[in-house]
């Protein structure tokens, strides 16, 4: 079978999408030939035997130039897949569902988010299926909805590299986005500082929008509750980088609402992490210790504080029962699932 898979960017450097380059050579893997249509390309390592269509956004094309090669790669290229692996961008399916509904093509859509709308339930219609790991995401409601793993690539933590990690070290990783809610882990800290316990804290990412001010209010409320000598923003890190935070760190927080499962999340647990998270997918999966409410900042402080506090065997225990929780997550694991309902 040949597959064609879309999405938005071909840079394993990137530090939000560059986990995708690895999906991809792992699934193709799977089928006898695979196609990537992607709307920007950067640096990547995939084989040459995976052809890789840019729409051209590294050039700076326009958008209307996106949507002329769009059009112009699924037709040129019809005869050479069977279905589509479109990732995360409902936009595509609704560009070209009806064309490959008349070629006959399957489609398959990734879509993982708690926000949907009336076009994310038109896209999902074209869709055979529709995929996603959290049961709060917006499209777990639809009929043809398939839970899925979250595809942990474990080889991506260089493991075999190392790392010191640091005493009562704290990371956050991710877009520095109001939807992360980084604020929430500044005001916990300020509670944990007020205890009297050490700690510090490393915010890894960089904001959306370039032009964004929300980093430097992040900055003037870490001065407010006095522990801006305790906090660094690192900005955004290449994604074949990250292992060196995640494995440099004894706590991981993530403040995300609940219905992305952000993968970040089974990273952290992965590399040897302990994590306090608001997804409630991952509440379920390991237990309350681990998880606090949404916003809840004294909540989150009081579950740092007690992890800050023990010592280091308890620590070690912890950290093993995460990972052997998680082992179902991993990317192998979700590569054959992928492959099996999509042949």
């Amino acid at each position: 079978m040949k597959l064609l898979i879309i999405t938005q960017k071909i840079n394993r450097k990137d530090s939000t999408l560059g986990f995708f380059c690895r999906w991809i050579e792992e699934i193709s893997k799977k089928f006898e030939k695979t196609s990537v249509i992607c709307l920007e390309k950067g640096e990547h390592q995939l084989s040459s035997d995976i052809k890789i269509f840019s729409l051209g956004k590294e050039e700076g094309k326009s958008r209307l130039k996106y949507i002329i090669n769009f059009y112009k790669y699924i037709w040129q290229e019809r005869k050479n897949y069977d279905a589509m692996f479109v990732h995360m961008n409902q936009e595509y399916i609704l560009l070209a569902g009806w064309l490959w509904k008349l070629l006959n093509k399957k489609i398959f859509m990734w879509r993982n988010h708690y926000a949907g709308s009336f076009l994310t339930r038109i896209a999902g219609l074209f869709c055979k299926e529709v995929f996603y790991t959290s049961k709060f995401s917006y499209t777990a409601r639809f009929k043809n909805a398939v839970i899925m793993p979250v595809g942990i690539d474990e080889d991506s933590l260089m493991a075999n590299t190392e790392i010191e990690r640091i005493s009562k070290s704290i990371l956050f990783l991710g877009r520095l986005d109001p939807s992360k809610k980084p604020e929430v882990l500044l005001k916990a800290l300020g509670v944990v500082l007020n205890g009297g316990l050490n700690f510090s804290v490393s915010f890894v990412g960089g904001p959306s929008n370039p032009d964004s001010k929300y980093p430097e209010e992040l900055a003037d409320l870490a001065k407010t509750l006095n522990i801006q000598n305790r906090v660094a923003f690192v900005g955004p890190v290449p994604n074949t980088e990250t292992f060196r935070f995640y494995r440099s760190h004894e706590i991981f927080v993530n403040c995300s609402k609940s219905g992305m499962f952000d993968k970040t999340i089974l990273k952290a647990c992965a590399s040897g992490c302990l994590v306090l998270a608001t997804s409630k997918d991952f509440e379920s999966l390991v237990g309350p210790e681990f998880s606090f409410l949404d916003n809840d900042y004294n909540e989150l402080a009081n579950k740092l504080i007690k992890l800050l506090s023990m010592d280091l065997s308890e620590k070690e225990k912890l950290t093993i029962k995460l990972q052997s929780i998680i082992k179902n997550h991993s990317l192998p694991i979700l590569v054959e699932k992928l492959a099996e309902h999509i042949k």
